[in-house]
C-alpha cells in the first residue's frame, strides 16, 4: 500500500506522523479491500520510482497513527 502523500523517505512518514499530520491511504489496482482499522504494510515512494522503504503502520479509522 502507499499513502497518499509521496513520501521519499520512511523518516519523512514517522517526522510527519509524530507532528499529528493526518497521513491516509491506498491500495493501487485490484489488491482487495483497504483495511480501516489494523496493521498494514506501506511502501514508497509511489511507482514508477524503485521502492526504497518498507513500513509496518498502525491505523485507526482510515489513518496512519503509528509506523515501525
Amino acid at each position: 500500500m502507499y499513502t497518499d502523500k509521496d513520501y521519499k523517505t520512511k523518516k519523512a512518514l514517522k517526522e510527519d506522523i509524530a507532528k499529528g499530520v493526518e497521513v491516509t491511504y491506498y491500495s493501487p489496482g485490484l489488491f482487495g479491500d483497504v483495511p480501516s482499522d489494523g496493521k498494514i504494510t506501506l511502501e514508497g515512494p509511489h511507482y514508477p520510482k524503485p521502492h526504497s522503504w518498507y513500513a509496518e503502520a498502525w491505523v485507526k479509522d482510515g489513518r496512519v497513527v503509528k509506523v515501525r
